[in-house]
């Protein structure tokens, strides 16, 4: 009995044994396991990490808003999920004023952007800041061919044969009508005026025929007023606009600047001129509500205005004297610059994003999203570009008028920082004429007051 019960005590203890091996090395495996696991993580973060930090992100400052905005977006997306190389962050910055404010305060730190979007007239105060890189150094380095680019575009930026920025967003001003009250005026709806006596006659016409509907609108804007210059030949600055040497007076003469209040003094003394001060958008929904049958807007305001319309749009090339011929237009806008400050490889991974944006593709899409020029000419063969034509022939207007600009210094426009305090200067005077001031007295405070900003921004560099 003894003997029985001592082989099922051995018995039930080996059972119990073989249990707790099988425990323990269950135990052993889930925690081998476990730990392989706790290894292979900080590996696989590591390697994700890795890959993350293969991709040189670079931020890209820009002032576009709501359509253009947008479309920005757009190409900016289209282009960072296109490849695993490079990430752009494109941060709005407010206007053009705002954001090159904002760049002054920041240049030469860490803050500053890898490259951002600055108005035309911004292009000399970013090259005296002394923060930038020239893209002449990209060009050179890469052998990329300018000439392939809109003749007419690069030729503003092309400052003592080189390339401080690359073209972007470029557009003249074009000017917008009613075919509609033309018709009704008795007018030829396919023959927009284009002269500056032409625009009175016509608007006689139709104010004639529609009293509650005035004839012209211009936006007291001094971009508008150097594009009138420059369609008659004038220089808005000596030395050649600045390119010869640095500018130490106003270039065009008395009778080109003072027939441009002049015409506008006629109109108002008409009663035919519709006065919207330096509120473009004023002046845009006015034209849309047929508070006035024609005005002069930038060419990049041609989709909104065509679309919006509830009437036939007509777009014709802006007007100049009878007493001249017509030179063309300075392209507007804003270009790319790059930031000097910025690491070697984010510096080439900008370039390459700026070389992706002058592509045939993307400037074809650009284009018709918004109505600026397409950079590169290549991109109107494009068949979006064809379609959208087919749909809305006004667009190619602003193209014509662009393309058939004479090559001159006038149309090549003016360089020098102090012209954002020139464009307010201008500003004020026509606003003064615009209710019921004095025309040489407004004109002639306009130019001292023009020399005088010129002088003080020479005299501020030690010049």
């Amino acid at each position: 009995m003894k003997k029985t019960l001592w082989l099922v005590l051995m018995l039930l203890f080996a059972i119990v044994l073989t249990a707790c091996n099988d425990a323990d090395a269950n135990e052993t495996e889930e925690t081998t396991e476990t730990e392989e696991s706790s290894t292979n993580e900080p590996a696989e973060e590591e390697a994700e990490e890795e890959a993350a930090s293969e991709s040189t992100e670079i931020t890209f400052w820009h002032s576009m808003g709501g359509a253009g905005q947008e479309a920005l977006e757009k190409i900016v997306d289209n282009y960072n999920t296109s490849q695993d190389k490079i990430q752009v962050n494109a941060e709005y910055q407010g206007t053009y004023d705002e954001a090159l404010t904002k760049f002054h305060s920041v240049a030469g730190t860490d803050s500053a952007p890898t490259m951002m979007q600055v108005f035309e007239i911004g292009t000399m105060s970013m090259i005296h800041s002394g923060h930038i890189e020239p893209i002449q150094t990209f060009i050179d380095d890469d052998g990329y061919d300018m000439s392939g680019l809109e003749e007419n575009i690069i030729n503003y930026y092309n400052i003592d044969d080189q390339f401080y920025s690359m073209p972007f967003n470029s557009s003249t001003p074009v000017m917008y009508y009613n075919k509609d009250a033309f018709e009704a005026a008795g007018l030829d709806p396919e023959k927009a005026p284009a002269t500056y006596e032409e625009i009175e006659e016509a608007s006689k016409a139709i104010v004639e025929s529609d009293p509650e509907m005035k004839g012209f609108a211009l936006q007291a804007y001094g971009w508008l007023f150097e594009q009138l210059l420059a369609n008659q030949g004038a220089h808005l600055m000596n030395n050649d606009n600045g390119r010869s040497e640095t500018p130490t007076e106003i270039g065009f003469t008395d009778e080109q600047g003072k027939s441009i209040f002049k015409w506008v003094d006629n109109m108002i003394k008409d009663d035919t001129f519709a006065n919207y001060g330096t509120n473009g958008d004023n002046m845009i929904s006015g034209f849309l509500a047929e508070d006035v049958a024609m005005f002069m807007q930038s060419s990049s305001s041609s989709r909104d205005v065509i679309d919006n319309a509830p009437f036939e749009v007509g777009v014709a090339f802006i007007p100049y004297p009878e007493s001249t011929e017509r030179e063309g237009v300075v392209i507007g806008g804003a270009s790319l610059w790059m930031m000097n400050g910025a690491p070697e490889e984010k510096q080439k991974a900008a370039w390459e994003f700026m070389k992706y944006l002058q592509t045939p593709e993307v400037q074809a899409e650009w284009h018709v999203g918004t109505g600026y020029f397409a950079i590169n000419p290549k991109a109107y063969e494009e068949q979006v570009v064809q379609d959208a034509y087919e749909k809305m022939p006004q667009l190619k207007v602003t193209v014509e008028q662009l393309q058939s600009t004479k090559s001159s210094i006038a149309t090549q426009g003016a360089i020098m920082d102090m012209i954002p305090e020139g464009r307010r200067i201008i500003e004020t005077a026509l606003e003064t004429v615009y209710n019921g001031g004095d025309v040489d007295e407004s004109y002639q405070t306009a130019i001292d007051q023009l020399n005088a900003s010129i002088e003080k921004a020479n005299k501020a560099r030690g010049e």
